[in-house]
């Protein structure tokens, strides 16, 4: 089973109409599985791009 690291949660946000309606609705991260080091991980995709660029660097 994957690890979940990050902190990210939903952002509460509204919707906003063009009768100006307020609408709540949420803004989901963008997180996906991947693998580091040997280890299957719940990561953000920019964290995940980040840890990629950092280990190509090396």
């Amino acid at each position: 089973m994957a690890t979940k690291i990050t902190a990210k949660k939903p952002l509460s946000v509204n919707r906003r109409s063009h009768a100006l309606n307020k609408t709540n609705h949420f803004q989901k991260p963008n997180l996906i599985k991947t693998t580091i080091n040997g280890k299957s991980v719940i990561i953000s995709a920019r964290e995940a791009r980040s840890a990629k660029k950092a280990n190509a660097c090396k």
